[in-house]
């Protein structure tokens, strides 16, 4: 049952967000060292998820091939994270639906309303406003990202 806009899930519902995916497409991943799009799915990854980055560059990140878009991945995607403006959030949740995710995560700042309502719509469960990495440690889930005094 997708969450409440306003609202967002609960500490349950999160808990079970983390603990189902077993893979996290990363719109928006970064190659740079130093990027929370790259340290965040970092953090991620060393807790046992699986990276599928998604770059229109391609090339390799964190270990793994990058798609160029999201409908390019090749492998079932559970939750989409994003990082990218919010000018395309929107077309980012249309494709998280297309590609029948479970979750979009929408990290602060990548949002909007619109595009919320589009996943919201499409089924997802919609979780905005958060760091995924940030909330992973503050559940206790895990030691959480470390915070570098320059990221």
């Amino acid at each position: 049952m997708p969450d409440s806009p306003a609202k967002g899930p609960s500490h349950e519902e999160l808990l079970r967000i983390y603990a189902q995916p077993k893979t996290i497409a990363v719109v928006g991943a970064s190659s740079a060292v130093g990027k929370a799009a790259h340290d965040k799915p970092r953090y991620l990854q060393s807790q046992g998820y699986r990276i599928v980055p998604v770059n229109p560059r391609g090339g390799e990140i964190l270990g793994e091939q990058a798609f160029a878009s999201l409908r390019d991945v090749d492998v079932p995607i559970d939750v989409v994270d994003v990082f990218r403006p919010p000018a395309e959030a929107e077309a980012v949740a249309r494709d998280a639906v297309a590609v029948g995710a479970k979750v979009v995560w929408f990290q602060p700042g990548t949002d909007t309303d619109a595009a919320v309502a589009v996943a919201t719509t499409g089924g997802l469960t919609v979780v905005r406003r958060r760091c995924m990495a940030v909330t992973h440690g503050l559940l206790g889930l895990g030691p959480g990202p470390h915070q570098r005094a320059n990221s």
